[in-house]
């Protein structure tokens, strides 16, 4: 049978087609390795995190960043083993990513911030960075970290003020706080004892910074009666909120703590920055690192967002009349 030769023209077109086409997942790869790389660093696990990490996503997302589009994540857990968080920090900078965003409390920070002096850090935290050590200045962080202070201290006193307003016979406060965590407990102990000093209020502190302490000290709570409780800010007890709120609402006590995520889980009060903002703004600075600003260049956000949430479903079960000034205060009521 006689062969014939493909025209000249359509053997070129071929061999280009060929060509290309072998190219093209060359291209595909390149493009993926040249996209930038985050380190998100967390106490905690991603269970209970759900609307946090979407706010983080949106702040990303405000500065044109898009995961699995054009920047990647990678995620590090700790499981609230916070001596897991040297060795993680560790595999984020070997990893090389392009800015560390850390959340769950300073010991994060600090665990990234040991891990590397050139890699821009976003941190968290509830209490005032320059006095922890953590930048220079608010307005001119130094360094390579900047980030979001949430103002958690600074609220104890009114966090008080709510809850002798909801429960106005109160006098004797069991309150909360995770020995863990040496820089939260010191910051709440030294915000809500003088606070409750200046109101007439008795506390008795309890430390508990496992599940069975937690269930120790609501044993305690069972003996001593306690009017209410005020539970302090930190990453363990938000990562045991469900725990914390059914031992409440089981014996009978009236508490307050600091973060929305408490309140929609049962609790019966909660006031304290909007802590989806305070990860939508982790995003932008991390989204306007990788757009090449330097952290340095970033002042330290101090949180503006704060909300007042009352689950009325709650302080029905526990016998309690919200006031109406609580009411028209209160910027969610969860029915």
């Amino acid at each position: 049978m006689k062969r014939t030769s493909l025209p000249l023209q359509r053997r070129e077109f071929i061999t280009l087609l060929g060509g290309a086409a072998a190219t093209w997942p060359i291209a595909a790869r390149a493009q993926q390795a040249a996209m930038p790389v985050i380190g998100l660093l967390d106490s905690r696990s991603p269970d209970a995190l759900t609307d946090r990490l979407r706010g983080f996503r949106q702040g990303l997302k405000d500065t044109g960043y898009v995961e699995g589009e054009n920047v990647a994540i990678e995620y590090r857990w700790a499981e609230n083993q916070l001596d897991r968080l040297p060795a993680l920090a560790a595999e984020l900078v070997r990893r090389r990513v392009a800015v560390i965003a850390t959340n769950g409390g300073p010991a994060v920070a600090f665990a990234a911030k040991a891990a590397t002096t050139t890699i821009p850090i976003v941190f968290t935290v509830g209490e005032d960075p320059v006095r922890l050590g953590l930048v220079a200045s608010l307005a001119r962080p130094d360094g390579n970290l900047t980030g979001i202070n949430f103002l958690v201290g600074e609220l104890a006193t009114k966090r008080l003020e709510l809850l002798r307003a909801l429960v106005p016979t109160a006098t004797r406060i069991a309150v909360f706080v995770n020995p863990t965590h040496a820089t939260n407990t010191e910051t709440a102990l030294r915000d809500v004892e003088p606070a409750a000093r200046a109101m007439g209020l008795q506390i008795q502190v309890h430390n508990a910074s496992t599940s069975r302490e937690i269930d120790a000290a609501f044993a305690t709570i069972v003996r001593e009666r306690p009017d209410a409780l005020f539970v302090g800010n930190d990453a363990f007890f938000n990562a045991r909120r469900v725990q914390l709120v059914l031992l409440a609402g089981r014996h009978g006590v009236p508490a307050i703590y600091s973060d929305r995520e408490y309140a929609e889980a049962g609790g019966l009060m909660t006031y304290g920055s909007n802590i989806v903002d305070v990860y939508r703004q982790i995003g932008v600075y991390a989204g306007r690192i990788l757009k090449g600003v330097k952290p340095a260049d970033l002042p330290v956000v101090q949180s503006s967002k704060f909300e007042l949430v009352i689950n009325a479903q709650t302080a029905r079960m526990l016998g309690l009349t919200v006031p109406d000034k609580l009411l028209v205060a209160a910027d969610a009521v969860i029915e």
